[in-house]
């Protein structure tokens, strides 16, 4: 068993890759890409500075400009426990934070017949760094032009939104720049077809570099202050970079994980990201929706098995009888009614003050729960009320209820099929010839080899209690994993949607494996060996 066991879990790892892959493929090739929809806030298209610092957070977080497989790279190399490099710094927030990225040499330096653009720059680096730092008094260490250390992390910030605003700055003059060219190509006239500007408009830069610089050209001034603005914003930006990379080399937040070879090789925990459209860590934000969907999961889950199971034994016993029929066809009927059409007529009528109101429309708590005690009594204003565990209780009564009447059907109909195949087995019929009671054959010979199809069911359920009800989570307001992995993929943000595909799929292959260590328990007869 324990080399069956080791052989799965190994055999776990290319399959888990393959699937983030894929859903990873998906993201980088889907149209707009990555945070395509993060542009737009309320309906309307951000304003072009915010749209060019969104680019450059998203280009520095996950490197939107190398080749997919790089990308994919190095996000896997993010949530593997060994890690190469520098160790990551973690925040207060929990947010992960790595040295900052080389800046890019601008585009077509050559061609402008710019030269020494990097070393153009180095007295200005020396002088800005130099000013933005100062060295303690022990000599030791650059505190970031804090009296007191603890200001560090403070200060850091600043730096860092510094940084990302000189290189938005940067990002935007470059655009300007190639907008200039593509005006420049199309004034050529020879120019202006598929040899440099492609089927969007978009100038290319390797066709441009091939040309000879025409001055006459009426665009040519403009290209020009567009090629110096953008150096201009570029080495305001590198050496922000620099300010930066100094300021991280002094550890303004503590290290994560543990050295094994100083700055070759550590060991820490997966790092699942930051999701650009929360501006929070994915882990934080599972941590914190994970809890409500097991919450409804965990109650729903029980009450399926302890009315399906039983149901599906007593209809198999008695197969046939009013009883049998019964209950298949109530269960069956249930099965058919569409969940988003029980949410909604459960919110219309069981919740509308119109109609009978009994229940909360959306939510886990009423809004003043919090200052309640947690058990039924008087609150501090002398009135009483339900408390804040009943109160709760009875906030998810609608949406259990949405989560479990489907279930009954498919349970319940599994059980009796197995019940009844297995009443035919051979030794069923011995058993009642040696005058064993009917309860004990029902239960000790038939129920028990009933187990299997039960065990495969639950183990490939149990997955979605991770994965939520998204439909019910949405109807009902109610903040689980279902509406976080919709918002996710509503926002294109990569690092929670394959955050939850990696955890959902290590779920899945667990639970596969787990079923199989229950067949071998509930059933002697299966071995691994």
């Amino acid at each position: 068993m324990l080399s069956y066991i080791l052989r799965r879990v190994f055999l776990m790892l290319p399959t888990i890759v393959g699937i983030t892959f894929v859903v990873f493929l998906l993201l980088a090739l889907s149209p707009g890409g990555i945070g395509a929809a993060a542009s737009v806030s309320g309906g309307g298209q951000q304003d072009a500075s915010k749209a060019a610092m969104l680019q450059v957070y998203l280009e520095d977080r996950y490197g939107l400009n190398d080749p997919v497989l790089m990308q994919y790279g190095r996000w896997l190399h993010r949530i593997s426990p060994v890690k190469f490099g520098g160790r990551d710094q973690v925040t207060p927030a929990g947010e992960r934070l790595q040295a900052p990225k080389e800046l890019e040499t601008p585009p077509l330096i050559e061609w402008l017949g710019v030269t020494n653009v990097d070393g153009a720059s180095e007295a200005f680096l020396a002088e800005r760094v130099a000013a933005r730092m100062s060295v303690s008094t022990g000599g030791a260490r650059v505190v970031l032009n804090a009296t007191e250390l603890e200001d560090a992390p403070r200060l850091y910030r600043k730096i860092a939104n510094d940084s990302l605003t000189a290189r938005s700055k940067y990002l935007a003059a470059k655009r300007a720049f190639e907008s200039a060219l593509a005006e420049y190509a199309t004034a050529s006239g020879e120019h202006a077809g598929g040899e440099v500007l492609d089927r969007k408009g978009k100038v290319k830069l390797d066709a441009i570099a091939s040309m000879s610089i025409d001055r006459s050209n009426a665009m040519w001034p403009k290209v020009d202050a567009a090629a110096q603005a953008m150096i201009t914003a570029w080495t305001t930006a590198r050496i922000e970079r620099e300010v930066l990379a100094t300021a991280f080399a002094e550890q303004p937040f503590p290290q994560a994980g543990f050295s094994i070879i100083p700055g070759v090789l550590w060991i820490g925990p997966p790092d699942l990201g930051t999701a650009f459209s929360k501006s929070r860590p994915v882990s934080s934000l599972i941590l914190a929706a994970l809890p409500v969907t097991l919450l409804l999961n965990l109650i729903a889950f029980p009450i399926i098995y302890l009315i399906a199971i039983p149901s599906g034994v007593l209809a198999s016993a008695r197969v046939g009888s009013w009883f049998d029929k019964m209950s298949g066809a109530l269960y069956v009927g249930l099965w058919s009614i569409p969940t988003v059409w029980a949410g909604v007529l459960a919110i219309g009528y069981l919740a509308n003050k119109q109609y009978l109101g009994l229940f909360p429309v959306a939510g886990l708590h009423d809004r003043s729960a919090d200052a309640w005690t947690f058990l039924p009594g008087v609150q501090q204003n002398g009135v009483w009320e339900m408390g804040w565990l009943l109160d709760m209780g009875w906030h998810v009564v609608l949406p259990v209820s949405c989560l479990v009447y489907g279930g009954f059907a498919v349970l319940s109909k599994q059980t009796r099929a197995a019940m009844l195949d297995n009443f035919s087995a051979d030794y069923v019929r011995t058993a009642k010839a040696k005058g064993v009671a009917r309860k004990d054959v029902i239960i000790h010979h038939v129920f028990r080899n009933s187990l299997l199809p039960l065990i495969t069911m639950f183990v490939t359920v149990f997955p979605a209690t991770l994965a939520g009800s998204v439909v019910i989570e949405r109807i009902f307001s109610v903040p689980g994993m279902g509406s976080l992995i919709l918002d996710a993929i509503a926002q294109r943000d990569r690092e929670l949607i394959l955050a939850n595909t990696f955890m959902i799929a290590c779920v899945n292959l667990t639970a596969l494996l787990f079923a199989d260590i229950l067949y071998a328990v509930a059933d002697p007869r299966v071995s691994y060996e």
